[in-house]
């Protein structure tokens, strides 16, 4: 769980493609998190990572600057 305003770099693993994304609210959903998502983005993000059409994929996230707790 990331404090809201948290930066985040987010970097698909299949293609190299990334994007620096903001902490806006909570989520995913408890039952989700067990499934093994652990950040759910823009559908523009998506778009920019190259996973549209796929819906999921592989993700690094690295933390660029922490938001206020």
């Amino acid at each position: 769980s990331y404090p809201f305003g948290t930066r985040l770099r987010v970097t698909n693993l299949g293609n190299g493609r990334s994007a620096t994304v903001r902490i806006v609210d909570r989520g995913p959903a408890p039952h989700l998190l067990s499934d093994g998502l652990i950040i759910d983005v823009s559908r523009r993000t998506a778009e920019v990572l190259g996973f549209i059409q796929r819906g999921r994929t592989r993700v690094r996230v690295e933390v660029l600057a922490w938001g206020s707790r």
